[in-house]
């Protein structure tokens, strides 16, 4: 009996160890949302708004959507008077800062959309920090011409911790 006693108090103090270290970093994501695609567009757009509540930095460094072949972190940049996307390897968060990925700037870029986005509809798309873990959240899709989410159409609440 002692033995099974000590046993639990072991497995107990493994668990409140990793559950420390899992709340060390406290992300918080807002406002997710995606563009609905026009007919056979092979590639659709997420944005986000993350921000680190935590005590100490993270990163995000890759995302997953089954609703495409490829999802990956894009930015856009100015190159010779001309707007450019790239794949970055990576997204830095310092412990408090928020970043945001919005229109002509950071993006999920969905690559390769086994079907079109449709509007009302909603997406899965997986965040993998290298802190954090990985962190699913669900991502409404607006409309085609759409600029983000607002507050009276019912998204702008939308928040995700962990």
């Amino acid at each position: 009996m002692i033995h099974r006693i000590a046993g639990w108090a072991f497995v107990f103090g493994l668990l409140a160890c990793f559950s420390h270290t899992a709340l060390a970093v406290d992300l918080a994501i807002d406002q997710p949302w995606a563009r609905a695609t026009i007919g056979q567009t092979p590639n659709g757009v997420a944005y986000l708004t993350v921000t680190n509540n935590g005590k100490t930095g993270d990163r995000l460094v890759a995302t997953h959507t089954p609703v495409a072949k490829h999802a990956s972190l894009h930015t856009h940049t100015m190159t010779g008077g001309m707007m450019r996307m790239e794949a970055v390897p990576g997204i830095d968060l310092a412990a408090g800062e928020t970043v945001s990925f919005a229109p002509g700037g950071l993006h999920v870029m969905m690559m390769g959309l086994h079907q079109p986005l449709r509007e009302g509809a909603s997406i899965t798309l997986t965040l993998t920090f290298e802190q954090a873990g990985k962190i699913e959240i669900q991502v409404p899709v607006l409309a085609p011409a759409s600029m983000g989410p607002a507050k009276a159409m019912g998204h702008g609440d939308m928040k995700i911790k962990r």
